[in-house]
């Protein structure tokens, strides 16, 4: 087991804090950095794909979990995997898809690990059919603040109290998740325009449950009549005779691209209102109006930012911060008005998505919700951010809405219960698993979860 101090940040490279970081490589070495954390407690950390600071712990420890990182069994028949906490889901298609299986949900990167993926009870494309992370594990090993190892079944408190809990009540050390069949690599996808953001929720409204994946790309510098313009995405693995002869030979093969590297040091300025406008611009105009059946790897339709590594420097050394709240079926004056805000702001993102949840799941912090949700990146450094996010947030909440923590950077705590009815819960079963707070965060002491 090593460990150094070291400067810990998130994916948006906001607010670094100074941490030791262990690295166990064995279950026992893990119980080991658990009972040995400082008063600073410890928190669990995978690959570093949480924005904010939910896997930072200032002056504290930190326990790095990709070492462990095991398969330990297949159910090829069942459609099962149980495996260590700190694999990748990257890892798990390289696995899994050459045996007729796929990751149940998957977010914008495949560089997640399955702990963090229940820790932040991830969704992806189709939470309106499938539903996030949590609903497809059938039970996994936690490590609590006692040192006990307890196998925790889905229904049960400390599942849901854990599924969407950032890390706080314990490390996972293993879990079983069930799987989705499919016949090849490739995805059908077809592709349109929308002309406004009208235009757009009315298609999703209307079609959406044909597909089991679906995300919108929205134009968030689009003022007057072009408004939330979009193009949407929608799709579901292809079928093994939809593949030309060629693809058939090898229907199942895991084949990803990748791009250098983003440069360390980026000139200041490049992600301006100008560069994004005319960006988001191309963008969508090369877009075609209507196009059925394209066939697309699993990489370009899920994950094309995971090609570049490194990508988040293109922010500069400030960083960015990833703004997603969701409101429910019913709100969509609260949308409006929110996309109305950012536009009028002409905040530069050109990272910004729209998607619609389905039903919601039962864990207590579990972000998503019925309804839809909005994502969007912006470079930290733009003048009065802070004060225009406060008052988006105020704007969510009042629509009974609430922001991703495992996304969030800066929401005042104030209106976290607002946002999360089952917060006391949480608090309260956390109080009784862990009364010393051995398992604490940057996060966690922000927002006195």
């Amino acid at each position: 087991m090593s460990a150094d101090t070291v400067p810990v940040t998130g994916w948006g490279r906001t607010a670094p804090t100074v941490a030791r970081v262990i690295r166990p490589r064995t279950f026992q070495e893990a119980a080991d950095a658990v009972r040995e954390c400082g008063v600073r407690g410890g928190i669990p950390r995978g690959l570093g794909r949480a924005y904010g600071d939910a896997a930072q712990n200032a002056g504290g420890d930190v326990l790095d979990m990709t070492a462990l990182d095991r398969v330990h069994a297949i159910d090829a028949d069942g459609g099962t995997v149980l495996c260590d906490a700190g694999i990748s889901l990257h890892r798990l298609m390289e696995v899994l898809l050459p045996l007729g299986w796929f990751v149940p949900v998957t977010p914008g990167t495949r560089y997640v690990t399955v702990g963090g993926a229940i820790g932040a009870d991830i969704h992806g494309k189709n939470h309106h059919v499938s539903g996030s992370f949590a609903r497809h594990v059938l039970s996994f090993e936690l490590l609590t603040a006692d040192g006990r190892v307890r196998t925790v079944d889905r229904g049960t408190p400390l599942f849901d109290a854990t599924a969407g809990g950032m890390g706080l009540t314990g490390v996972i050390l293993t879990a079983t998740v069930r799987l989705q069949p499919v016949e090849t690599s490739l995805m059908s996808v077809d592709t349109e325009r929308a002309d406004d953001l009208d235009d757009l929720m009315a298609r999703l409204t209307a079609t959406d449950h044909r597909y089991r994946y679906s995300v919108a790309w929205i134009d968030l510098l689009a003022r007057g009549a072009a408004t939330g313009r979009a193009v949407l995405t929608r799709g579901d693995h292809a079928p093994l005779d939809a593949l030309p002869g060629r693809a058939r030979r090898e229907p199942l093969a895991f084949r990803t691209s990748r791009l250098p590297a983003a440069p360390d040091l980026v000139p200041q300025g490049l992600l301006s209102r100008t560069t994004v406008g005319l960006f988001n611009e191309l963008w969508y105009r090369r877009a075609p109006r209507l196009r059925r059946g394209e066939l697309q790897r699993i990489s370009a339709f899920f994950h094309p930012l995971d090609g570049v590594p490194h990508w988040n420097r293109i922010y500069g050394r400030g960083g960015f911060v990833q703004y997603q709240f969701v409101v429910g079926h019913g709100q969509e004056d609260a949308l409006r008005r929110v996309v109305g805000r950012i536009s009028a702001q002409r905040c530069p993102s050109f990272l910004a998505v729209l998607k619609r949840f389905g039903e919601a799941d039962p864990g207590w912090l579990s972000f998503p919700v019925p309804g839809w949700t909005l994502a969007l990146d912006i470079p930290a450094g733009l003048p009065g951010l802070g004060t225009f996010l406060d008052g988006l947030d105020e704007e969510v909440a009042k629509a009974g809405g609430r922001v991703y923590l495992a996304k969030d950077s800066r929401l005042r705590p104030e209106l976290l219960a607002a946002m999360y009815p089952r917060l006391d819960d949480f608090r309260a079963l956390r109080a009784e698993l862990d009364p010393r707070g051995v398992f604490t965060s940057d996060l966690s002491r922000r927002l006195t979860l």
